[in-house]
């Protein structure tokens, strides 16, 4: 793993600004996800990438991503451009390249917190669960999902993958502690987020007795909260619908406080 040398998780990955809006970064082979690179950290680093590319510091309300290709582990190189919507709102396109050919491309929406005489509303409330300390650590298989053992994940329900359940949703307290990367202690922003938002299997796994591969096509994260410090959050990640060779997932993650703070949608292929 490279040695950090910068905060966050841009220093896990040696996130690296190269000049006129362009970065690069490593991700390497303990972060191989089912097919390739691990999806939700190609989105973190979007997400960072755009972050910085911003002309001021604004919240990430929404990211809106698509996989243009198959990325492999190794470098990515990463091209952004901001455009200003009004005084209070800013798009920044990025795109992530590979050998000159673009893997994946996303907007990014940032927008500056205003006051507002509209009352605040929360969402729905959270489900009751168990509290992570009392749920038993659940590990991904290495041999199938490397990436896996950057993750701790604590199941808060009965329902796991694999297993031919009727069920259809995986919910799990889930913690990132890349081994060697030092990102313990990280607060849960908008590129972890991107991350925990797939670090759960597809929620279509409990109804199946062994593995398919169902790569991510496109996937939208939408912020509901400003970031909070370092702590298991809970994700809860349903099946939305399946058939016809594609599959949709609906993902909420939730603070230790029951607070959502964001809300993910993954459309896959199923190639099993």
């Amino acid at each position: 793993m490279t040695q950090l040398t910068a905060p966050g998780l841009a220093g896990v990955f040696d996130l690296t600004a190269t000049g006129d809006g362009r970065h690069t970064a490593r991700v390497d082979e303990t972060w191989q996800g089912w097919s390739g690179p691990h999806g939700g950290v190609v989105a973190a680093l979007l997400v960072e990438v755009a972050v910085r590319a911003a002309a001021e510091p604004l919240p990430v309300r929404a990211v809106d991503l698509r996989f243009l290709g198959r990325p492999a582990t190794g470098v990515l190189e990463f091209a952004a451009a901001a455009t200003a919507v009004g005084r209070n709102t800013a798009v920044v396109d990025v795109r992530a390249e590979q050998g000159g050919v673009a893997v994946a491309a996303a907007a990014v929406t940032l927008g500056r917190t205003v006051p507002s005489e509209i009352a605040a509303y929360a969402g729905t409330p959270a489900p009751e669960v168990p509290t992570p300390e009392e749920c038993a650590q659940f590990r991904l298989p290495p041999e199938i999902v490397p990436a896996g053992a950057h993750f701790e994940i604590r199941p808060a329900s009965d329902v796991l993958p694999l297993t031919g359940s009727a069920e259809r949703e995986l919910r799990a307290w889930v913690t990132l502690r890349p081994k060697g990367g030092g990102a313990t202690g990280l607060p849960i922003d908008a590129p972890m987020l991107a991350i925990l938002a797939d670090a759960l299997p597809p929620a279509l796994f409990p109804a199946l007795r062994a593995p398919v591969a169902l790569p991510t096509v496109a996937f939208s994260l939408h912020l509901h909260a400003e970031p909070v410090a370092a702590q298991p959050v809970l994700v809860t990640t349903v099946n939305a619908s399946t058939g016809g060779g594609w599959s949709v997932d609906d993902t909420e993650l939730r603070a230790g406080d029951g607070r959502l703070l964001a809300a993910a949608r993954q459309t896959r292929r199923v190639l099993g």
